[in-house]
């Protein structure tokens, strides 16, 4: 992979700033890492937006079907799918001026990351929300 994440500075800016996270792919299962990751963040006080197909609710929070019914501004999405599915996210994440994308560990989707970091935005890939929030604001 030749796709280069942000620096930690960059990193740290990111997390202060950002205070609402779509989490695309969100489960409703407690023992998925979408639904562990989001409840943590929820718990750092950032506020989640579930973004899941066929599901009205998790963690206390509405869920939307796709990014484009959510009718608040986020500004982070941080996604679970597929990789396959990524270029569909970054489409919808460019289409809502959304400023930060975050691929989960485990997916790859280079072209698609480095084409919104192309367009502007805040990419970083392959990496845990959560264990680098931990990282560089709890320990």
């Amino acid at each position: 992979m030749s796709f280069a994440n942000a620096d930690v500075a960059a990193l740290r800016a990111l997390l202060q700033q950002a205070r609402t996270i779509a989490v695309v792919g969100l489960s409703p299962q407690p023992d998925r890492p979408s639904y562990r990751v989001a409840r943590a963040m929820q718990g750092f006080g950032f506020g989640i937006v579930p973004v899941r197909a066929g599901v009205r609710e998790v963690l206390q929070e509405q869920a939307y079907a796709s990014l484009a019914d959510i009718p608040v501004a986020v500004d982070l999405i941080d996604v679970f799918r597929a990789a396959e599915q990524v270029p569909a996210i970054v489409d919808a994440c460019l289409a809502l001026h959304s400023p930060a994308l975050w691929i989960q560990e485990d997916i790859d989707a280079e072209a698609a990351a480095q084409r919104a970091r192309d367009a502007g935005r805040t990419v970083v890939m392959d990496r845990c929300l959560y264990k680098d929030y931990v990282r560089l604001f709890t320990a």
